[in-house]
């Protein structure tokens, strides 16, 4: 199978570590691609959120298998010119990525559908906003309606940060806050067959104890021993089914990865928010656990046929992924600095490019994660860690606490 990934990030390097490994991927390119992906995959230069480019691409190339990894292409349309030169595409088309292209429109369909989520206000100007905020309270949680690189949201107790935060983003949706611990859970699906991966749990802030500005996320780690045991089932029947099901209603079926952040309420898990594709970093963890080979998963879910996929098989022990972030992140980052130790095995690229000398250099906010498994979560911390102190990185930022809490027991819901 000849496959095509599109992205340049740490999500798509993960993927290309996935599919690289699956034998029945006898070629694989991506474009454009770091020069981590470089080690295994062919690159291209394509713009990716260019729907004729990418298409054009995947023509020239014979690709059986175009995989999407970011959203910008899949709002943009990248699926649907893809599918329109008859090659499989691993993503939905760009009417089903309006659920993360717009956060009313998903609340949207999660009222059409039942779905348990908070409650929500969609807000074009600031009386409303400050209506919004008065009638739910503190914590504010105020979210630019579009897409934002995962930075797009702030939860804030002060009421000028919130309502400073509104007026940058324009369209916003204010909601409720979910107390509870946040989950993530990925499920991929043909539009009605559903195939869950493993939950895990990211760190959306930048400093150790949940301290600091809001990221693109800060490290993850699976599997969740904490977690009620029928999560993924009670996910699955309460949320994800209803919504799918709604999509369909609309004549948008939902197809690719359907990302579901969740916050695990008192009163059952909620949807804090949809994605239209794997997350970063929880990606590269829970790939990391998992056994199926990747591109057979991603070519079935494209054709239509997950249904008939054997059941996912996955490796035991712990998974843990650290993100190395250059200095000033998520501020603008400083780039261009020299990385050593950023090219051995379970690190991955996010923000990386060589200098005209050839030097691994950072050139983006989040630049690396370092990814290491376990027989349990302490193992695998401890391989993570060690890993990180491998990799020199002037200026670097990263957490010291990642998993501690679940290793120590005090998650409750």
């Amino acid at each position: 199978m000849r496959v095509l990934l599109i992205g340049s990030g740490g999500r798509e390097h993960a993927l290309a570590v996935g599919l690289a490994a699956d034998p029945s991927v006898n070629f694989l390119a991506a474009a454009p691609g770091n020069p981590g992906i470089a080690q295994v995959a062919e690159l291209h230069e394509v713009t990716a959120t260019d729907p004729a480019a990418v298409a054009a691409l995947a023509v020239e190339l014979s690709a059986d298998l175009v995989v999407v990894g970011p959203e910008a292409p899949l709002v943009a349309g990248v699926a649907d010119a893809v599918r329109a030169k008859g090659i499989a595409c691993f993503g939905p088309s760009a009417a089903a990525a309006r659920l993360e292209g717009s956060k009313a429109f998903a609340n949207e369909v999660m009222a059409a559908a039942g779905v348990p989520t908070a409650r929500s206000f969609a807000c074009t100007d600031m009386a409303a906003v400050r209506a919004a905020l008065d009638e739910l309270g503190a914590p504010y949680v105020v979210k630019n309606d579009g897409l934002a690189a995962g930075k797009g949201v702030v939860v804030t107790d002060d009421l000028d940060e919130a309502l400073i935060h509104a007026e940058a983003c324009g369209k916003v949706v204010i909601e409720e806050f979910l107390p509870g611990p946040e989950v993530s859970l990925f499920v991929i699906t043909d539009g009605t067959a559903v195939a869950p991966l493993m939950p895990a749990q990211d760190f959306k802030r930048l400093a150790d104890g949940d301290e600091g500005p809001n990221t693109g996320g800060m490290g993850a780690y699976a599997p969740l021993d904490w977690a009620p045991e029928d999560l993924t089932e009670r996910v699955l029947r309460e949320t994800v089914e209803p919504t799918l099901a709604e999509m369909r209603r609309r004549g948008t079926p939902f197809a690719g990865l359907l990302y579901v952040g969740l916050a695990l309420t008192p009163d059952g898990p909620k949807v804090i928010e949809f994605n239209a594709r794997f997350g970063d970093p929880e990606t590269q963890v829970v790939l990391a656990l998992l056994g199926t080979p990747l591109g057979g998963l991603l070519k079935a879910a494209a054709d239509g046929t997950l249904a008939a996929h054997p059941p996912l098989i996955w490796h035991g022990g712990s998974a843990i992924t650290i993100v190395v972030a250059s200095h000033n992140y998520p501020g603008t980052p400083r780039t261009g600095d020299v990385i050593t130790g950023g090219e051995v095995p379970g690190v991955i690229h996010a923000g990386t490019a060589r200098n005209s000398s050839g030097e691994l250099i950072s050139a983006g906010g989040r630049v690396l994660s370092v990814t290491a498994t376990g027989v349990d979560l302490p193992s695998a911390r401890d391989a993570a860690y060690a890993l990180v102190s491998g990799v020199s990185l002037p200026g670097a930022q990263f957490r010291s606490d990642i998993a501690l809490r679940a290793i120590n027991h005090e998650i409750k819901i």
